[in-house]
């Protein structure tokens, strides 16, 4: 069996390139963008629409209430079981998204960690509520200063997470990250979506403007009672909640989407760029990809031969 993973950062052409191979080659698209999971929320995590939806089968789009757990983790359980489901009835899979631990997951396997309790999890966000992320930081520094030196200290997910696994197993969360590769059952190809940055920068721009044309501002106001949860925890929400707040003006609110958007861009070109892995291509050249496809599935196959 096999999984072609499309990956690249917001913007690049992905969706579109997804669906024109999954027509061709009659499989179903599993999504690997994180806030695409969740429901409630389709025009600030860019969806796919119902006519996308329409032309392939998708796994992992709208699953989700704004307010439920979800990890990387529990996405890596949930691709592997279906891989097997499916096995009978698709020799390829499509994974195609942006998020780029959910990849990794999938393709290199997620360190074995302590799940982690409801107790622990509402207690910890609590904290953080009322504490702020500072004083977790120093928590942080104290009980795992290995981890503490690497983390992204204005991401209080991760800090947050660190800090739970702490308190659940009483070792350092940097204790459990092995980071070793895990051989998977199937075979993975890896295409990665690049353009040049300005065309690229100009894309993300267009599409902000896009969504704040397709009710954007709207779709947040719905979703304000869930500010709080991780899935709201996300560019375009978090700038138009400081609109809402009264904190930003609309226009300053909109440019911070579009700046913010470009930075996570940047990001996951930089992690993707050491997945030597990946073969790079320009949306537009899906003759080359396809060929690509074609040539690495008849290798493959020489080899199960074998």
């Amino acid at each position: 069996m096999n999984l072609i993973v499309l990956i690249g950062p917001t913007a690049v052409g992905k969706t579109e390139l997804s669906l024109r191979l999954a027509s061709s080659m009659k499989c179903p698209i599993f999504n690997c963008d994180s806030r695409q999971l969740y429901r409630d929320m389709p025009i600030g995590t860019a969806s796919p629409t119902p006519e996308q939806l329409h032309r392939a089968h998708h796994y992992f789009v709208g699953i989700l209430s704004p307010d439920e757990y979800y990890s990387a983790a529990c996405y890596e359980a949930e691709v592997l079981r279906l891989m097997e489901e499916l096995r009978p009835i698709h020799q390829n899979v499509i994974l195609s998204g942006g998020s780029m631990m959910y990849v990794d997951a999938v393709c290199k396997g997620i360190d074995d960690i302590p799940t982690v309790s409801d107790e622990v999890r509402v207690r910890m966000k609590q904290r953080l509520n009322q504490e702020g992320l500072e004083n977790l930081l120093v928590e942080l520094k104290d009980k795992d200063p290995a981890y503490y030196d690497i983390v992204d200290k204005k991401n209080p997910k991760r800090v947050v997470h660190a800090l739970e696994i702490c308190c659940m197993s009483g070792m350092p969360y940097s204790s459990f990250r092995t980071q070793k590769i895990k051989k998977r059952p199937f075979n993975i190809l890896k295409i990665g979506l690049r353009r040049e940055r300005s065309d690229l920068f100009d894309r993300i721009n267009h599409r902000v403007d896009e969504m704040m044309s397709q009710g954007l501002l709207d779709e947040v106001r719905r979703l304000k009672p869930y500010r709080d949860e991780n899935a709201l925890n996300t560019v375009g929400y978090k700038e138009l909640f400081r609109y809402l707040d009264g904190e930003w003006p609309l226009e300053m609110a909109v440019e911070r989407i579009k700046k913010n958007t470009r930075v996570y861009a940047k990001k996951q070109m930089t992690w993707f760029q050491h997945d030597r892995d990946i073969h790079w291509f320009h949306p537009d050249e899906y003759e080359a990809v396809w060929h690509l496809i074609e040539t690495w599935k008849g290798k493959t196959h020489e080899r199960e031969s074998d």
